[in-house]
Parts: structure tokens; C-alpha cells; sequence
């Protein structure tokens, strides 16, 4: 019988094996490059089964009509273009709303951006990138652990609560932007998904009530990693694990990449008794660190 996908090795591990093996031969690279495309694809239908909508066969059409019945916008070619242009706008809102060093003014562009929800729906299209696919590769993490209760930090626009949620994971969505936990409030109830949500500036997690945390690409826009990693570690149950990317580069089209050197995120892991239990060395670089 074949084995499903969430129970076989997760998607860097298995790559990394394949490729270890291609050899130098080309026409064996060809066909380790067939077999890798297919794995994606396969970590690609998972996503796309809990994000498309029913009526719809294209997971971009059915996230771009999703997102304009969430803002109002009917046109579908409307919806893509506003997509297409987000990055630029958020750019542009951070050097008009951010002052170096005023944390408070931060807080208030994540919260006011009208643009955040446009470019976190067209990167989860998969149209440019498959690193959304990471959120995958925390839910096969996840189910291989026999985690029930996950709080996904620093939420967005909800597509990692509808990925856990339809594999029976009870979810709950934290987030600093009011704009994205609205979105999301509405999105997860236009779809009867019930799930907590958190406003990361009026109160935080409870405590001990989570055995599995995701934090997919979150750190690099906090100005001090390793104090959230107190917060996390709070919410987390002995033996509970911390999933996330603790890297990122200088990006002149992200300047809300605010946090590039996470030593002392590490090392206060370690100092909270964290171990590192897994790591993505072939694909897009996530980690996942237990709990003592």
C-alpha cells in the first residue's frame, strides 16, 4: 500500500535523499528533478485543498475572488493588479508611517496597512514562490509529533488556520494587526472554520496552552527576537515544539525586515531549555526547536 503523504519522511528530507543519490549522470538529475516536482506538487495539493474554495479549480482565482468578496472589489483583474503592486505600497506605507526607533509607530503600521492582506494572498498562490509550502511541512511536523493544539504567531490572513484546521488541529490565530485579525475573523467565518483569536497588543497567549507554535517568517520583523522567544516559550507545553524561520536577509523591497541577527535569539532558546529537533536544509530553511 502507499504510503500517504504525512507519513512518509517530511518534504527537505526527502529531497535531500533523493539528490544525494542523483549521481552525476543527467539523465538521472532529469529524473530526480521529475520526482522532486512531483513531491512539491504533492505538498501543493495539501495547501491547495484547504485554501481553494469549492467552485473553483485554480487556487489563484479562488484566493483572488475570496479576497475580493473580503474587500469589496468584484473585479477579479482589480484584484490581481492591487496583488501585483502590494510589496511597493507596503514599502511605501513603512517610510511614511515608521521612525527609526519609535517601536509604538511599528505597531502602527502593521496594524493600519491596507495592503498586507493583498500581498500575503498572492504569495499564497504559489504564482511566484512555493515557500508557503513551509506551512506544510509544519503541519506533517506536527501530526508526526501528535500535536492537537496550535497558535499560529503572527497569523496574517489566516491560511495556516485553514491548513491545520482541516486536518483536525484546534487553532488559534495571534496577530499584532488588527486589519489582518478582522480579515481573517471574517475569512474563517465566511468558511464555518471556529477558531481563537488573539490581538497581540491588548493581552497574550495563555500560558502552557499550546504543543505546537508556528512562526512563519515573523521573527525578522520583530526589533528583539529573543524577548518573543520568552512569550512562545510560555505558551508552549513541556515537550511542545516551536516551529519557524530564524534567518533573513537585507531586502531594500522589505524594510520591515528590522531583526538580521538572531544569535541571541538561539541563545536564549537554549537558555530556556529549547532543543533543536528538526531542520529544513534543502528547501527553504525553517527550523523546529522542543521544549524541555
Amino acid at each position: 500500500m502507499q504510503k500517504s503523504l504525512f507519513d512518509q519522511p517530511l518534504l527537505p528530507q526527502r529531497l535531500k535523499v533523493l539528490w544525494s543519490e542523483a549521481g552525476t549522470d543527467n539523465q538521472n538529475k532529469e529524473a530526480c528533478y521529475a520526482r522532486q516536482q512531483a513531491a512539491i506538487g504533492e505538498y501543493a495539493g495539501a495547501w491547495t485543498d484547504a485554501l481553494r474554495l469549492p467552485d473553483h479549480s485554480s487556487l489563484t482565482q479562488s484566493l483572488c475572488r475570496e479576497l475580493g468578496d473580503l474587500t469589496g472589489c468584484p473585479d477579479l483583474a482589480e484584484v490581481e493588479r492591487r496583488c501585483r503592486s502590494a510589496m511597493h505600497q507596503m514599502k511605501k506605507d513603512w517610510e511614511e508611517t515608521v521612525r527609526e526607533g519609535d517601536g509604538n509607530s511599528v505597531v502602527k503600521y502593521y496594524d493600519s496597512s491596507s495592503h498586507y492582506a493583498d500581498e500575503l494572498m498572492w504569495w499564497h498562490t504559489l504564482e511566484e514562490d512555493t515557500s508557503p509550502l513551509a506551512y506544510v511541512c509544519a503541519l506533517h511536523l506536527a501530526l508526526q509529533n501528535g500535536c492537537t493544539d496550535a497558535l499560529d504567531f503572527g497569523a496574517g490572513v489566516g491560511a495556516g488556520a485553514l491548513l491545520f484546521h482541516r486536518h483536525g488541529l484546534n487553532v488559534t490565530l495571534a496577530d499584532i494587526s488588527s486589519t489582518l485579525l478582522d480579515f481573517s475573523r471574517r475569512r474563517l467565518r465566511a468558511r464555518g472554520v471556529t477558531a481563537t483569536l488573539l490581538d497581540l497588543k491588548t493581552g497574550g497567549s495563555p500560558d502552557g496552552a499550546y504543543d505546537f507554535i508556528t512562526a512563519m517568517d515573523v521573527f525578522e520583523h520583530i526589533a528583539e527576537p529573543e524577548k518573543t522567544v520568552d512569550v512562545l516559550a510560555a505558551a508552549l507545553r513541556p515537550g511542545g515544539i516551536l516551529f519557524g524561520r530564524f534567518s533573513a536577509e537585507q531586502d531594500e523591497d522589505r524594510p520591515s525586515h528590522i531583526a538580521l541577527d538572531f544569535t541571541p535569539t538561539f541563545q536564549r532558546l537554549k537558555e530556556l531549555g529549547f532543543e533543536e529537533c528538526w531542520r529544513d536544509e534543502w528547501l527553504w530553511g525553517h527550523q523546529a526547536f522542543r521544549k524541555g
